[in-house]
């Protein structure tokens, strides 16, 4: 009896059991994956959405430096109104001049350079264009320097851009925001080349993540940044 007793105690799993146990853990092992997985795409989401409005934000920078800096030594605002429009998807263009270069206190400057705008290489950022270039799958935010080699050259700023909006004012203004853009502006916009004040819009997209209904899908968004210029040689005297 004994015997009979031990060896009852020394048997082991059943096949059924063994079986039981294997589909629990595959099933375990499936939903850590798909958590890993998810938590993996919100992470990969989240960092790129950091370097896409990080980029804007640099670009945004660029812009507005240089746009309050339009028209320095001319007897305008510095803004090429034919060429500062929208197109017909709401998109604008800016295109911004400015004579840096007349009084050189270097002296590296020829002549030509300080007195005028267009000496291909001395002459790089008097003459600058802001605008949304079309790529596959995206927008690019580009500036375009008619003087910085011959033929000129363009710079990308920025990608995931989905719009690009400049508002012109003749004075400071506060406004709300709404849909990816500026509203309710306390004054009524002017055209560009009577502008003293502009408000740029920049939209930043992120695309979305999966398919809706899958684990880990992530819909897009978008995220605006908007910056207030003034431009600070608009009301200047030129001697």
């Amino acid at each position: 009896m004994k015997a009979e007793s031990l060896k009852k105690n020394e048997d082991g799993f059943s096949l059924f059991e063994l079986i039981i146990a294997m589909v629990i853990t595959l099933a375990v092992t499936a939903l850590v994956g798909t958590l890993l997985a998810e938590s993996l795409r919100m992470r990969t989401r989240a960092n790129d959405q950091t370097d896409a409005l990080a980029d804007a934000q640099r670009a945004l920078n660029i812009m507005s430096r240089e746009i309050a800096n339009a028209g320095l030594n001319l007897n305008d605002n510095g803004i090429v109104p034919e060429d500062s429009i929208t197109d017909a998807a709401g998109n604008s263009t800016i295109r911004i001049r400015s004579n840096l270069n007349k009084y050189n206190p270097s002296g590296n400057a020829s002549v030509a350079a300080q007195n005028t705008i267009g000496v291909v290489g001395e002459d790089s950022g008097e003459d600058v264009k802001y605008f949304l270039y079309q790529a596959p799958n995206t927008n690019l935010l580009a500036r375009y320097d008619a003087y910085n080699v011959a033929g000129g050259s363009s710079t990308v700023l920025a990608n995931r851009i989905d719009s690009l909006h400049i508002h012109y004012f003749a004075q400071k203004v506060t406004y709300n925001t709404s849909d990816c853009d500026i509203s309710g502006a306390s004054q009524p916009e002017v055209s560009p080349n009577a502008a003293t004040y502009v408000v740029i819009a920049v939209c930043v997209l992120e695309p979305a993540v999966g398919t809706p209904g899958s684990p880990g899908y992530q819909p897009s968004s978008r995220v605006l940044l908007a910056s207030d210029v003034a431009l600070r040689n608009a009301n200047l005297q030129v001697y």
